[in-house]
């Protein structure tokens, strides 16, 4: 299972799932980060908050942020211990956004950007103490090769920790979530970003990618062990935490 390997950005184009992806992320780079608390109406920050909770209790030394975007996670997790953080993504223009932001605040020296591939990471095996993804899990192009990478990279012992979308079970949530995501995200997208087609895939590709249970599970596939979930506001996002034998 590949998570949303058949949804894709821009429906008639010819470029695979990850060209699309990062092609669509340069065009929304320069708005994201506005964009992005507007849409979650600023709750993506509180999760963002329990992520490093949970990586800054390993007391970690070396963090991989996967899917990086414009660091936003990256630059809290220089709050932790860790020494040296690395932000990967495959957008130049996401990533470029990161780095002002990265020298805004004169963290230079902890924190590294570079433009590569989740499912081909340049790090050597068990390199890594804690590795996170937020909201990007569901870009890869193939899951399962995404998930055996971090666990390549990942330490034994370290921590995995990835904060994506699910999906509402319960009524009335599950109905509002749908209504919201379907309707009202896709609207909100056309009014700030130049790139219609965004907003609709990210929407699409949340309604699809496999969560709760049935991420754990694959997790468990791929080698993963210790995995947990923990559902926030209903339902609407979801904090997993995994580790390494």
């Amino acid at each position: 299972m590949n998570g949303t390997e058949k949804i894709t950005p821009y429906k008639s184009s010819e470029l695979s799932k990850k060209e699309q992806v990062a092609q669509m992320f340069d065009n929304i780079s320069k708005n994201y980060d506005g964009l992005n608390r507007v849409i979650s109406m600023g709750t993506d920050m509180n999760w963002r908050k329990k992520v490093i909770a949970l990586v800054a209790e390993k007391n970690p030394k070396t963090v991989l942020d996967i899917a990086t975007g414009t660091a936003d996670l990256a630059l809290m997790l220089s709050d932790t211990s860790a020494k040296r953080i690395i932000g990967l993504d495959i957008s130049a223009g996401m990533l470029e956004v990161g780095r002002q932001k990265v020298n805004t605040q004169n963290l230079n020296q902890k924190i590294e950007l570079i433009l590569a591939d989740s499912e081909a990471i340049p790090f050597e095996d068990n390199y890594f103490d804690a590795i996170t993804v937020s909201f990007g899990i569901r870009n890869f192009e193939n899951l399962e090769r995404g998930l055996s990478e971090i666990l390549r990279v990942l330490k034994p012992g370290g921590i995995f920790v990835i904060l994506e979308t699910s999906n509402p079970t319960k009524f009335p949530f599950k109905q509002g979530y749908q209504v919201y995501t379907r309707y009202i995200l896709p609207v909100i997208g056309k009014m700030f970003s130049k790139d219609q087609s965004a907003y609709s895939y990210l929407s699409e590709s949340a309604a699809a990618f496999p969560f709760g249970e049935a991420l754990n599970n694959i997790l468990r596939k791929i080698g993963f062990i210790e995995v947990v979930d923990r559902p926030q506001l209903f339902g609407a996002a979801t904090i997993y935490s995994a580790s390494k034998k």
